[in-house]
This record gives structure tokens, C-alpha cells and sequence, in this order.
């Protein structure tokens, strides 16, 4: 039996031109489709065979939840909505089922299983936990959703270098206890993309 610990992975079906277009940019459509193609495989195959979470995978577009699989069976496909990426995690956190909510994305390949089991302790006992991405934003966000579900991702500037700063802007004003996680690196440029290569070697 599951615990009541929901992970949401957010995810884009991987299509070319759709997916990492600003990592495109740098290094080509194609290169980049390729790494987000096996960084999705990579992420959901490690965190997927956890029997400590419950796994979920939140998709855009939509239809992409009706098309054929690219995901392990032990993910349930649902849909990410409309909305910026604020908008769509709110619904996220606000549909799961009761417990602890933590989600991540898919640009982060180092991302493994011991990492989502501390951001599920953390947020036992805070509030929210973030887990910093060295560009700025981040790469995790959970929230332990009891007695209620805070509001944390109005007025956020994303895709920058403030995301994370004024997300925990709004976790003072809420007097919310905060935990942060390691920092990892987000692939979303070239220079990213070629740190991580020669980190791999």
C-alpha cells in the first residue's frame, strides 16, 4: 500500500521544437530533444520504484495524457492545465490527495531518490521545502498541505534569477517554516548543458 506522499513530476511530451528551446538555442533542437528525451526516462526511471511516494506525472500539453505512454506505470498521468508554471503548480498542490505534496521537474539529471526521501522529511517538519537550482529558481517544492494549503507562487518571476527569492518572500510574509534542500544545477542553457557533460566524464 502507498503511503499518502504524493511526488509530481512536471513534464512536457518530449517533441521536438517543444522542449528545452531556449537550451535549443545553444547547442541545436536536435541535441537538446535528445537530452530532455533521456533526462525524463532518466528521472522517472529512478524515482519511479520507490515504494515510499506515491507517483504522479503532471503533462503538457494536456492531450498528451491520452497519447501513448512514455512513462513508467507506476506514474499516473495527469494534466498540467492552463495557467503559468505558478498557476499550474497551485492546481497541483490543491488537487493531490491528502498528505504531503512534493514537486519537481525534469531538467535536473542529477535528481535520485535520496533526494526526494529528505524533501519529504524536511517538510515533515516545516511547512514548504525548496530545493535552490543554481540559477536562481528551483528544482523542488514541497508542502506538507496541513492544517492548509499555502499559497506560495503569485507575483513569482519566473524563469529568472528572483524565482526563488521572491517565492520565500511569500513564505515570510505567511510565517511559513521554511526548509532548503542541496542546490542542484538546472540544464537550461549551453553552458549548463556542457558543466554537466564534463561533470559526467
Amino acid at each position: 500500500m502507498k503511503p499518502n506522499r504524493h511526488l509530481v513530476v512536471f513534464a512536457k511530451k518530449p517533441m521536438m521544437g517543444r522542449v528545452k528551446t531556449r537550451l535549443g538555442h545553444d547547442i541545436g533542437i536536435l541535441l537538446a530533444t535528445q537530452f530532455y528525451r533521456r533526462t525524463v526516462t532518466d528521472v522517472l526511471r529512478h524515482l519511479g520504484n520507490d515504494s515510499r511516494w506515491k507517483c504522479w506525472l503532471a503533462l503538457s500539453p494536456d492531450k498528451a495524457t491520452q497519447g501513448k505512454p512514455f512513462w513508467p506505470n507506476s506514474f499516473t498521468a495527469l494534466k498540467q492545465g492552463g495557467g503559468d508554471i505558478g498557476e499550474r503548480m497551485s492546481r497541483a498542490m490543491a488537487d493531490m490527495p491528502p498528505g504531503p505534496v512534493v514537486i519537481i521537474g525534469t531538467d535536473i539529471p542529477a535528481i535520485r531518490p535520496h533526494h526526494i526521501e529528505a524533501a519529504f522529511k524536511a517538510v515533515g517538519r516545516n511547512d514548504v521545502v525548496f530545493g535552490p537550482a543554481l540559477d536562481g529558481g528551483y528544482w523542488l517544492v514541497g508542502a506538507r498541505r496541513s492544517p492548509c494549503i499555502p499559497e506560495l507562487f503569485k507575483q513569482v518571476r519566473w524563469s529568472s534569477q528572483h524565482s526563488l527569492s521572491d517565492t520565500l518572500i511569500k513564505v515570510q510574509q505567511k510565517n511559513l517554516k521554511v526548509a532548503l534542500l542541496d542546490a542542484l544545477e538546472d540544464i537550461d542553457d549551453g553552458k549548463s548543458y556542457h558543466k554537466q557533460l564534463i561533470g559526467a566524464l
